[in-house]
């Protein structure tokens, strides 16, 4: 029960009088490391000697109230103090308080000081001051949940949140469960009066964090039965109470026989399960469990049960609605970013799209290849202002009346005074701007027209190097100014033409003149590669982008694929 101490303490002659007393004793150096340990102290701390000896009370005990400051001055003055303390002990289930009084002296020998000597016994606290104690750790956990609960959008987090700050302060064991829908769709339909639930976080105090796992994990989905406390729960949308001695009861509370022996076997004896309400209706349940020697539920831990639920239930309403847009958002992306097919085998074609935000994943930038007669193609670079579902929609008009427009086989700058005009009448109140080049079939010239947008790069192959196409500057889109025109440039087999938004080279102090002339450094890899290329692109220009980035790269090859022969 003891390790290597100063000569000066007889640790063998200490035990050989303290190890009979029923008197929790122990004996620390000056730096507050234990040095001895009784056996009365062990069975009340609930761990041997050796996970004691050369550690200080706050290392071995963590969730009590150790009062190393009162020790320190004991031993810094030499004034014997007493002081009633309490707190969680190993051996203790996890609300389970110990309230205990204890007596500390300092060691002296021959004028030097040794160390501190410490004698406790546990005692019982009134009821006052145990309804106190109560109301402390009440309002604790309230207070505490402003700052821990909802601290992102995402579901799942905000119910590990709620389920980790109720234990042990509240509950032995937390679990928080929502109906599938919320944040997944169900695996399976659930069988006529069954309530399935998904199980999106569990915690549980260190001694009993093992044993629940038989009753599931979070992803899990977990049936109760109409009379189950937690189906009745629901029901009522009130808290539901369950005293878990009652045979009849834990057969009800449990959804299967083996769980009730599981209950037993953990030594639990009561639960409450609380709704999860928003707006009056109830998306989820939170339950709470207790075992061994902590108290059955009172009124008050209730109470305070349903309010943290409710402001859980305030961030799992605003989480999920942030993922029901998400998912629109995300399926609207994928339809209208979906990359655009080869208008014809002889063209390729490679595009990327990086949302500056990755919690908004789409906005108003767009791209897009349209076939046109005799072989010739469109293709368009848009940037519709704004980001989320609103931007998305607009761009999709946008997109709609550009492939309309395009049928009518107009040079760019007369697309965009249609399209121009078609906007205005439509009623979309985001201005946009867009870039529409032309390319021959043989892919040796193409127009080039721009409202609003930055202009494109070609680059060409062999020595010839990288060109920034010079466009006259016109307004955007849906101003009604109008004013497009066409300029025609050299685009012969090999080149790669890349038209890009803003979001990849507009960086705020920079002129974005000077921003757009770096590209002019551009190069193909030496594969020519054009996925690598675009790959090299973003990893250059991307970091620090404070916009959505839209980059396509683009080249007609110098004859078309060969039809396959004839079978």
């Amino acid at each position: 029960m003891h390790a290597d101490h100063p000569p000066s303490i007889d640790v063998t002659a200490l035990a050989a009088v303290l190890d009979g007393t029923t008197a929790g004793v122990a004996v620390f150096d000056t730096e507050l490391r234990y040095l001895y340990v009784n056996p009365s102290l062990v069975r009340r701390n609930g761990l041997p000697p050796a996970a004691h000896i050369g550690r200080r009370p706050s290392e071995v005990l963590p969730d009590i109230d150790a009062r190393e400051d009162l020790m320190r001055a004991v031993l810094a003055d030499g004034r014997a103090r007493e002081v009633t303390s309490s707190g969680r002990l190993p051996a203790e289930s996890g609300t389970a308080r110990v309230y205990w009084h204890g007596a500390y002296h300092r060691l002296e020998a021959d004028g030097r000081v040794l160390g501190v000597v410490g004698i406790v016994l546990e005692v019982m606290a009134d009821d006052e001051q145990r309804r106190f104690a109560q109301a402390q750790r009440h309002l604790s956990l309230l207070d505490s949940a402003n700052t821990r609960i909802g601290t992102t959008l995402d579901m799942d987090t905000t119910c590990a949140e709620l389920a980790d700050l109720v234990v042990p302060g509240l509950a032995d064991i937390a679990a928080v469960e929502v109906f599938p829908p919320d944040v997944a769709p169900p695996v399976r339909p659930a069988p006529p009066d069954v309530v399935r639930l998904r199980r999106a976080a569990m915690s549980a105090v260190r001694g009993l964090s093992g044993g629940v796992t038989r009753f599931g994990v979070a992803g899990d989905y977990i049936d109760y039965q109409e009379e189950a406390a937690v189906s009745r729960c629901l029901a009522t949308n009130q808290p539901v109470v369950e005293d878990l001695t009652d045979t009849e009861r834990l057969r009800r509370s449990a959804p299967h026989p083996d769980r009730a022996a599981a209950y037993r076997e953990l030594g639990l004896h009561s639960s409450v399960a609380v709704p999860i309400s928003v707006r009056g209706a109830p998306i989820g349940v939170l339950g709470l469990l207790r075992a061994g020697g902590s108290p059955v539920f009172s009124d008050d831990d209730v109470v305070v049960a349903r309010e943290l639920a409710g402001r859980a239930a305030v961030h799992l309403d605003h989480a999920r609605r942030f993922t029901h847009e998400h998912t629109i958002a995300l399926e609207l992306q994928r339809s209208l970013l979906s990359e655009p097919r080869p208008p014809h085998p002889h063209i390729e074609v490679a595009t990327r799209y990086l949302p500056a935000d990755r919690s908004v994943l789409v906005g108003g930038d767009w791209f897009d290849v349209i076939p046109l007669p005799d072989g010739r193609h469109l293709k368009a670079m848009g940037d519709v202002m704004g980001h989320g579902v609103e931007a998305a929609v607009a761009m999709s008009h946008y997109r709609s009346l550009l492939r309309l427009l395009a049928d009518e086989e107009l040079p760019p700058h007369r697309i965009l005074e249609q399209l121009d005009r078609m906007v205005e009448r439509s009623g979309i109140d985001r201005a946009a701007t867009c870039l529409l080049t032309v390319v021959n079939a043989d892919g040796g010239l193409c127009e080039v027209a721009s409202a609003g947008h930055l202009p494109p790069v070609f680059l060409d192959p062999g020595p010839a190097g990288t060109r920034i196409c010079d466009v006259p500057a016109a307004p955007p889109l849906g101003t009604g100014f109008g004013g497009y025109r066409s300029t025609v440039m050299e685009c012969g087999p090999g080149t790669v033409l890349f038209m890009y938004t803003d979001g990849l080279v507009e960086r705020r102090g920079e002129d974005i003149d000077a921003s757009v002339a770096r590209l002019g450094a551009l190069t193909l890899p030496d594969n020519g590669d054009l996925e690598t290329f675009l790959d090299r692109v973003l990893e250059r220009f991307g970091p620090g982008a404070e916009d959505d980035i839209a980059v396509m790269a683009s080249r007609t090859r110098d004859e078309p694929d060969d039809p396959a022969p004839e079978p």
